[in-house]
């Protein structure tokens, strides 16, 4: 399946996406993705990022489930924040400063 972005709304404190969910058969199915603008700013993720995690989130969803409404959680952004100091670990060892 693949989903595309349609646009976004706040909600009290949420960012809440809107995605077009789109099936082999081309059936369009519409999902929602929030996400806790306070707790991006804790674990340092940009607003700018949100759209493509959000859409992780549906990606790993079960497609058993008739479930339409997913919420970002604070574990996935604690994982999103780990893989981000990774990155910049791996790059600050592979260019030392001279």
């Amino acid at each position: 399946m693949q989903y595309i972005l349609t646009g976004f709304t706040h909600d009290m404190g949420f960012r809440v996406f809107a995605f077009e969910g789109v099936g082999e058969d081309r059936v369009r199915t519409e999902y929602r993705v929030k996400a806790d603008l306070a707790l991006i700013r804790r674990y340092g993720i940009r607003v700018q990022e949100l759209p493509l995690l959000c859409r992780a989130v549906l990606e790993r969803r079960n497609e058993t489930k008739e479930q339409r409404t997913f919420t970002y959680t604070e574990a996935d952004m604690c994982v999103q924040a780990d893989v981000r100091a990774t990155r910049t670990a791996a790059t600050q060892k592979k260019n030392p400063p001279r």
